[in-house]
């Protein structure tokens, strides 16, 4: 069951990092860290998070539960990082995105320190490959045009930032058509001349 999930598109950046877009499930990636598109709370229903659950098992929500408990909810931009279950990876990083609120509340900004601290958070851990969706491009609302470039920019500046150093493979995996196609436009514009060889 399951087609396998195909790179769409990918680069190596002058920091030596590899950036790839993936038409995909989220859930069938190998990776150090999958990271989620969560809620303040790690409340794990819907979208991702769901599917997230579903498939890597009860202990992924208890433990975010626990996360929850110790140190309160997430704040918006802020991550949390948690055991992955039944997954196929190290960990969870469970990235809290904007809700989308007409965009002069800050959501840019937010989602792009939502990416930022998802690789900060890999980089201290040593993580050399991620699997990320389109945070809060889903039921969170964020018009998905705008967000592609957010990412782009932000995991562009992040590699340059820090030459070398994990993560080394950067994957943003995306299952669905609608959002995949602007993600791929803006992963053109912003990598194109840079292809892989």
């Amino acid at each position: 069951m399951g087609a396998r999930n195909q790179v769409v598109a990918e680069t190596i950046l002058p920091s030596g990092h590899r950036v790839a877009l993936v038409h995909g499930d989220l859930t069938e990636e190998e990776a150090d860290a999958l990271v989620n598109a969560a809620n303040a709370y790690l409340k794990h229903g819907g979208g991702v998070a769901g599917a997230l659950v579903r498939k890597g098992g009860p202990r992924i929500q208890a433990e975010s539960d626990e996360w929850v408990q110790r140190h309160g909810p997430v704040p918006v931009g802020g991550v949390a990082v948690t055991g992955a279950g039944r997954l196929r990876a190290r960990a969870i990083i469970h990235a809290v995105g904007p809700v989308w609120a007409g965009g002069d509340q800050g959501e840019d900004r937010l989602l792009a320190e939502a990416i930022r601290n998802t690789l900060e958070a890999a980089r201290e851990r040593g993580y050399e490959r991620i699997a990320m969706p389109a945070i809060s491009t889903g039921i969170f609302g964020f018009p998905k045009e705008r967000a592609a470039p957010i990412f782009w920019e932000t995991i562009a500046a992040f590699a340059a930032a820090h030459p070398e150093e994990p993560p080394r493979e950067i994957r943003i995996v995306i299952l669905d058509e609608a959002t995949l196609r602007p993600f791929l436009a803006a992963f053109r514009e912003r990598f194109e001349g840079r292809p892989i060889g």
